[in-house]
């Protein structure tokens, strides 16, 4: 399945305005979810410091993919904000996440498993020409 623009993003995860990082959905399914992004180019992006974007954000990219697939899986309904219990494997590949070569970015998080308690995903993020930047896995708690 595919499509989803920034606006019905919005509307399904819960951040809003200049929070919103993902620009739109490539594709997804029961198991994982693919989207892009260029917010990571924006002078204005809410997650630079001192003129700069961490690699260290691309986390929240990746975060931000796995609410949206827990959404579209629970039919398009915006679901309550979980918290990130655990990170492992995190792997950042460079410094900076605002480089313009890296271009639009995609951003993918598989479901690696899922009870009522919490989700776990596989996290990657990647430049438009496949180099990877991020890879890890979170453990996101999702409270009754």
């Amino acid at each position: 399945m595919s499509g989803a623009d920034a606006l019905d993003i919005a509307a399904l995860i819960p951040h809003a305005g200049a929070m919103v990082l993902l620009d739109r959905v490539e594709a997804w399914d029961a198991d994982g979810i693919v989207c892009r992004a260029r917010s990571h180019l924006d002078a204005a992006n809410p997650l630079r410091r001192d003129g700069r974007l961490s690699t260290c954000c691309s986390l929240e990219y990746a975060l931000q993919a796995a609410a949206l697939h827990g959404a579209l899986l629970a039919g398009g309904m915006a679901q309550r904000p979980g918290y990130v219990a655990a990170l492992r494997g995190v792997v950042l590949r460079v410094e900076r996440l605002d480089a313009a070569g890296f271009g639009e970015l995609r951003v993918a998080a598989r479901l690696e498993r899922q009870e009522a308690a919490g989700v776990i995903y596989a996290l990657a993020v990647e430049a438009a020409d496949g180099t990877p930047l991020l890879s890890g896995r979170a453990t996101v708690a999702l409270p009754a």
